[in-house]
């Protein structure tokens, strides 16, 4: 990576673009885990401001450095978070600095930087994550205004350019994969494995498509009852999965467990429950929740994030022609932020080799 300048706004990060999934899956932070990294990097001398951004597909700090110690810095806190050798990190990872940084964030909110093209699920994601840092004290008029002219210039993109039209979230996909696999969804029987937001949103997306016997479980029994209340869905105890997975057709999961929570004999066992009939597996956690190996069992049909991503990405003739438009609009917004920071003197000329 290269030298940090001083004083300068800055990103240190990894995404879908250099990282595959394995490796992700190392990287990964959950929400709860967000506010004690947020706390060693607000007690750092070398910056001034910090946010932590961790969805499935990226990891990135954003903050304003002091110096130039600032990068190792974040290093060094990441992998003590991780548990992972800096060398690791520094295989996988990206720095972006000043306008570089600002033109970033704009892509990233509008969707343009997503594994998916044009998802709407990061702009949420980012509001999140700056809503969290704010909690926290680490931000201050730099990274507030980055976020806030970067959720503008993401709607200003999705007004004046069609890079959102068709269906590009993960939900969407999975359900129009579901379709394919059975036909009419009206007697697929649906067990949703933990609360995450993508997990209830590809739940919704079944439902949409005709899906009407739709399970929640989750380690928390509590809000399995409250998420199964609010997709009008039933509820199963968490240590029943496996002794009822012969049940379910479609098993979507989306938790922060730490280890697998479905292996290989699970489903062996529940296919000799129900021969000759297909199991969707939609795997929609980081790290995952399904043994990779699933995929090898008859009439198992396992998808994972990327797997999804490829599909959604593969029909993108007239979302791509929207892209560069787009692109130069949210160039345009980001360079007129620039200026506005620099004249404030939020930022100062030191670094501007990378205007």
């Amino acid at each position: 990576m290269s030298e940090m300048a001083l004083q300068a706004l800055f990103v240190l990060g990894c995404s879908h673009h250099e990282t595959p999934l394995e490796v992700r899956e190392r990287l990964a932070l959950t929400p709860e885990r967000i506010p004690a990294l947020l706390q060693e990097l607000k007690k750092c001398p070398d910056f001034s401001e910090s946010l932590a951004l961790a969805t499935c597909n990226r990891l990135e700090i954003y903050a304003y450095a002091k110096n130039d110690n600032a990068s190792q810095s974040i290093q060094k806190i990441l992998c003590n978070s991780l548990g992972i050798k800096n060398d690791f990190l520094e295989t996988h990872a990206y720095q972006l600095q000043n306008l570089n940084a600002i033109q970033h964030a704009f892509s990233l909110a509008a969707g343009l930087d997503s594994q998916i093209l044009g998802e709407t699920e990061i702009l949420g994601q980012m509001k999140q994550a700056l809503a969290t840092a704010q909690a926290s004290k680490n931000t201050g008029a730099l990274l507030n205004r980055l976020f806030e002219k970067s959720f503008q210039a993401a709607k200003i993109a999705r007004t004046q350019t069609g890079i959102d039209k068709g269906h590009v979230s993960i939900g969407n996909i999975a359900a129009d994969l579901a379709k394919r696999i059975f036909g009419k969804l009206e007697t697929s029987r649906v067990l949703l494995i933990g609360s995450g937001d993508v997990g209830q949103r590809t739940a919704k997306a079944l439902k949409n498509r005709g899906v009407r016997d739709l399970t929640v479980t989750n380690r928390t029994s509590q809000n399995a009852q409250e998420l199964a209340g609010q997709l009008h869905a039933g509820d199963l105890p968490f240590n029943q999965i496996s002794s009822t997975l012969h049940e379910f057709d479609i098993i979507i999961s989306s938790t922060a467990a730490p280890n697998l929570i479905l292996k290989q004999e699970d489903l062996l066992a529940a296919n000799r429950l129900r021969p000759a009939q297909p199991f969707f597996l939609i795997d929609l956690a980081l790290p995952r929740d399904f043994d990779p190996n699933l995929e090898q069992v008859e009439n198992c049909y396992l998808y994972n994030l990327d797997d999804l991503a490829t599909i959604a990405n593969e029909n993108l003739a007239r979302r791509n022609a929207e892209c560069e438009p787009a692109q130069r609009l949210l160039n345009n917004q980001a360079w007129q932020l620039w200026l506005q920071l620099r004249r404030r003197s939020l930022v100062p000329i030191v670094g501007s080799e990378n205007i």
